[in-house]
């Protein structure tokens, strides 16, 4: 599992919808300690006697976040250094550095039998290192926060708007984009979109703006590799990756 903002008995409730056990979720990896990201981490953690792996700065900023108000036991604390790949089970799993304004954030890439899945979340730009995971991956999940005219316009104060659209903010829609364009390898299948603002963006202003980024560069969805939007309230459908 990658992040804990949703409580326990919500959790419950989306894997039973999906004929899954909550018990099939053997480790926590953690991005960056926001409350959004890490709100029941501990009490997840403690009911299903889960490792929570991260860096140790993100699990300090866990520990001193009051939002959490249940912390994280000493005995199921992981630290992860940053650009050194691990084994976790069966999966070998390399947290790397992600530019935002919380304690620490990094974002995962997870290989399993040559497959390689990436995440990359809560992110104020595009670095060499994580355009580099985005061109190995097979499957990604990257973010797509904000349309730049809709949040000059909208109603959050000017502060809001350029921590938002600062470089250790979120990635627009634009961003995100070029992201795909000048990374991704014929070996990319999939892309989900994740993270959109409620105020700022829309899904289908994201898709349909990345997809004609994409378009005018000679990438057709579809063809090239699949692009879904991930929504922010629902549960996305059960994804089967493979190769």
């Amino acid at each position: 599992m990658i992040d804990c903002g949703v409580g326990i008995r919500s959790l419950k409730k989306h894997f039973q919808n999906y004929g899954l056990q909550l018990n099939m979720v053997h480790n926590v990896l953690i991005t960056h300690d926001h409350a959004d990201h890490v709100k029941s981490v501990g009490s997840i953690s403690g009911y299903l006697q889960l490792p929570v792996y991260t860096t140790e700065d993100v699990h300090r900023g866990i520990s001193q976040n009051w939002c959490v108000r249940r912390k994280v036991d000493t005995k199921y604390v992981r630290n992860l250094k940053k650009g050194e790949e691990v084994a976790i089970g069966e999966f070998k799993v390399t947290p790397f550095e992600v530019p935002h304004d919380s304690t620490d954030c990094v974002g995962y890439s997870v290989e399993y039998e040559g497959i390689r899945f990436t995440l990359i979340t809560d992110c104020g730009h595009i670095t060499d290192e994580i355009a580099r995971f985005i061109s190995i991956s097979n499957y990604l999940v990257i973010e797509a926060n904000h349309e730049p005219e809709k949040l000059a316009a909208g109603p959050y104060p000017r502060h809001l708007k350029e921590r938002i659209s600062g470089p250790n903010g979120h990635l627009s829609n634009e961003a995100c984009a070029k992201a795909l364009v000048e990374n991704a390898s014929p070996a990319l299948r999939h892309v989900w979109l994740c993270h959109l603002s409620d105020e700022n963006n829309h899904p289908e202003l994201a898709k349909k703006t990345i997809e004609a980024v994409l378009r005018d560069s000679g990438i057709i969805i579809g063809k090239e590799f699949m692009l879904d939007v991930l929504k922010r309230k629902i549960p996305s459908e059960v994804c089967v990756l493979n190769l």
